[in-house]
């Protein structure tokens, strides 16, 4: 396995930003969710055995691995589960959420027996991904942790929930228990999972095998290392030494890819992604706030093409602006997919909308309608060395076309998205279609970056340049078929809505984010993750256990599960 930066000094503290906790190896979930195409709650067991959801969603019912053990010997118990979801208040977690009227809380914890836990949700403003919400939990040893939380914790939580100035007080005391919290470093590890941490040095972290674990007589490797690496070249150099047994995607040039794909027992494992990227636009800069500017755009730039260059083995060109993965849409579109406009590369379509803009060509290049010149400026975070090969490829494209374009790099991640909520950019890539959830999916073009923020169900529209309204498209859109919309009142819907209520809305949605191209949707991702055969096997090539994005599968869950095998000699 590999790890960015592993720091020997950290804690074993799952919340800890370096914390020397490993998601499904040292560190336990009550489920492992999957990303399935539609339904957001589905999930694998890991301390909870198994769970029932209430029909109308107002709860779930827990059950624990009847013989699950700490590493230390002890029984894993509710009250373990119970301490655990109090933590879970100080930093926030979605189902645990102290900020008022945020939807898919829990207004109860229940321990209905050693083994059994109830969570109710608080139905003012329900969400259909409550469960999810509950089963990514973190749990953690209350005989270690216990001290953490103060004694009157659930009377302050009680407070919390409330109105008032002793409300606000309490929620401050609550937030303020997250920097404790995220500090706290045990004098040991005491782990749920198939392993736990013996040592931490610069060059890798080694976790062996917790004979305690509930399901430790199928865990195959008695042990686990964690390579450190700084930079996508030495897990090149791993991978082509055959020294990973299991890596997530790297982006690699093609003889790079080429020379991994030829180590002794390699292999490439793909699996669905729930995230696409898109190039987005600046609507209160000029011209891109012309929907035709957008568009000719997007009838210039040849997706393939881009894809090719920049991601060939970690994306599939997007069929076209859905705003949905393309393979997820027709779960939740239908037909629609099919009659959206795909803005097949056209040289001469592109003349059409830019001159519907008012632009004008002088000397085989596109100036602004006054004249001035155009020159379209993206902006990419250094090291994400995909998106600026992308970038690159369409300053090509468009230059070739006789639109102007330039490519500019910042210095890391944090500061990209930094800058891009602060406006400053003309054109970024944004990641997009982070499903299985509707509402997740459209909140990344019609949410708070487009100028919406949805609280309590209540809807309102900051002004371009206000409130991290970094987007500035119109409020209200001319979809053609359906008239004007209101897009970021249609997505709030869908936070609250099943499934079947959720498909016309998403119809909507598609259309007028076909139509008005907030973002040209350049490539989905596949999640493709590198495993080699020489010592073990049974990696999945089933893909609902390789769906990828925010809650990819690790190797861990794999092992626990029993699924991976050791290689006889």
């Amino acid at each position: 396995m590999n790890r960015q930066d592993l720091d020997a000094s950290a804690p074993a503290n799952p919340y800890n930003p370096k914390g020397n906790s490993f998601v499904g190896y040292n560190a336990m979930r009550l489920g492992w969710v999957k990303n399935h195409l539609t339904d957001p709650n589905q999930a694998l067991p890991g301390v909870a055995a198994s769970w029932e959801v209430a029909p109308d969603n107002s709860a779930i019912t827990l059950k624990l691995q009847p013989n699950a053990k700490w590493s230390d010997g002890q029984p894993v118990t509710a009250e373990d589960v119970r301490m655990s979801i109090g933590i879970a208040y100080t930093q926030g977690s979605t189902a645990f959420s102290i900020t008022p009227g945020v939807a898919g809380v829990a207004s109860e914890i229940t321990v209905v027996d050693d083994k059994t836990l109830k969570i109710t949700q608080n139905m003012d403003n329900p969400s259909p991904k409550f469960a999810r919400g509950v089963l990514d939990t973190t749990v953690l040893p209350s005989h270690v942790w216990k001290d953490v939380l103060p004694a009157d914790f659930w009377d302050k939580l009680k407070t919390a929930r409330g109105e008032g100035a002793e409300a606000e007080k309490a929620r401050g005391e609550i937030t303020a228990l997250g920097q404790k919290v995220l500090t706290f470093a045990p004098a040991k590890d005491v782990s749920a999972g198939p392993f736990v941490l013996e040592r931490v040095n610069p060059g890798e972290a080694l976790l062996v095998k917790n004979k305690h674990f509930y399901n430790a007589a199928n865990v195959a490797p008695a042990q686990v290392k964690f390579l450190n690496y700084t930079g996508n070249e030495q897990i090149w150099n791993y991978l082509t030494a055959g020294k990973l047994d299991h890596s997530g995607f790297v982006a690699a040039p093609t003889d790079v890819m080429n020379r991994i794909k030829q180590a002794p027992g390699s292999e490439v494992i793909k699996g669905y992604s729930p995230v696409a990227v898109g190039m987005a636009f600046n609507q209160s800069k000029k011209p891109y706030d012309n929907v035709h500017v957008r568009r000719g755009l997007a009838y210039l730039i040849n997706r393939e093409e881009v894809t090719k260059v920049a991601s060939p083995e970690g994306g599939t060109p997007a069929a076209t602006t859905s705003g949905i993965h393309q393979k997820a849409a027709p779960s939740w579109i239908g037909d629609t997919l099919g009659q959206l406009e795909p803005y097949t590369p056209d040289p001469a379509k592109a003349e059409e909308e830019f001159k519907q803009a008012g632009l004008t060509k002088k000397d085989g290049k596109w100036t602004l309608s006054d004249g001035s010149p155009w020159k379209v400026s993206m902006t990419a975070p250094s090291g994400f060395s995909d998106w600026i090969s992308a970038q690159e490829n369409i300053k090509s494209q468009l230059i070739k076309n006789g639109v102007d374009a330039e490519v500019v790099t910042v210095a890391d991640y944090p500061l990209y998205l930094e800058e891009l909520a602060a406006g400053k950019y003309d054109v970024g890539f944004w990641l997009m279609a982070l499903g299985p959830a509707p509402y997740d999916i459209y909140q990344r073009l019609y949410g708070a970056s487009n100028g919406w923020t949805n609280v309590a169900g209540k809807v309102t529209h900051a002004a371009p340049g206000k409130g991290g309204n970094w987007m500035g498209g119109a409020e209200e859109i001319e979809v053609e078929g359906l008239g004007k919309i209101n897009p970021g009142e249609l997505t709030a819907k869908l936070n609250t809505a099943t499934a079947e209520e959720a498909k016309p809305i998403m119809t909507q949605l598609a259309k007028a984010a076909n139509q008005d191209l907030p973002v040209i949707q350049l490539w989905d991702y596949v999640n493709t993750q590198f495993v080699n055969n020489s010592r073990f096997t049974g990696w999945p090539h089933d893909d609902e256990l390789l769906r990828g994005g925010a809650n990819v599968l690790v190797s861990g869950v794999w092992i626990q599960l029993g699924m991976i095998k050791s290689k006889q000699q």
